[in-house]
């Protein structure tokens, strides 16, 4: 590394977050490091992030069988699973969970072109901000560009896939013996907004799983782009 990134790394340590900036403004372009490079770098990192992790959970069980996103009851209907198995029908309570895991996987289906969309449109200035930050700044960029719209994508597929799979008579069976235990309040959840809005968080929690590995672990980057761009922030 040149003397230049090492006083450059001695100077984030001592400067304010606008300081910063500035001096991330004026990097010079040392060691083959062009600006179109660092964005490409990222754009790289998100597509590779995407392309493995996302795919992974549009797959059976990949919502089911992953503990880091698998989707519970909301704590409201928790009673109904605990209640549930404790009279001897953790079977059905298993089919209940499962098919709130199943739409999930279908919706997610509908995420890679939304977010390849975003990712060509990182910009240098969102590069370098993204580069020099925390573990998960790719991630949230991420976040704050396709929430609205992956929302408008999944919940619509969720809605279906609950018809699909059979989760309406699922969970109508399920509700329907559950609400027949005495001195049991009755309940009638709604739970499409709720998955959806859990299928979000799991996909965004896997691209971060992406992201820290490629920032951390030599490993993980696996082309040149990504070994040189990444260099820069160790």
């Amino acid at each position: 590394m040149t003397k230049k990134l090492f006083a450059l790394f001695f100077i984030l340590n001592l400067t304010s977050c606008a300081e910063l900036q500035q001096v991330v403004n004026q990097l010079p372009q040392t060691g083959g490091i062009s600006n179109t490079d660092i964005a490409s770098g990222l754009r790289q990192a998100l597509d590779f992030g995407i392309d493995k992790q996302v795919t992974k959970l549009t797959q059976k069980d990949g919502f089911y069988k992953n503990e880091l996103v698998k989707i519970l009851l909301p704590e409201e209907l928790q009673k109904v699973d605990k209640t549930l198995r404790d009279i001897g029908l953790s079977k059905l309570a298993d089919e209940g969970l499962k098919v709130l895991n199943r739409a999930a996987e279908d919706a997610v289906k509908e995420a890679t072109p939304i977010f390849i969309d975003a990712v060509k449109g990182i910009t240098f200035a969102d590069a370098k901000s993204i580069l020099l930050g925390n573990d998960d700044a790719a991630t949230r960029y991420l976040t704050g560009r396709t929430e609205t719209a992956l929302y408008a994508k999944f919940n619509p597929v969720i809605k279906n896939s609950f018809s699909k799979v059979g989760a309406d008579d699922i969970w109508k069976n399920l509700i329907t013996k559950y609400n027949s235990i005495p001195l049991t309040k009755n309940v009638n959840p709604d739970l499409t907004d709720y998955v959806t809005n859990e299928a979000l968080k799991g996909v965004y929690t896997m691209i971060a799983v992406e992201e820290k590995e490629i920032r951390t672990k030599l490993s993980s980057r696996t082309t040149d782009l990504l070994k040189k761009v990444f260099a820069l922030q160790d």
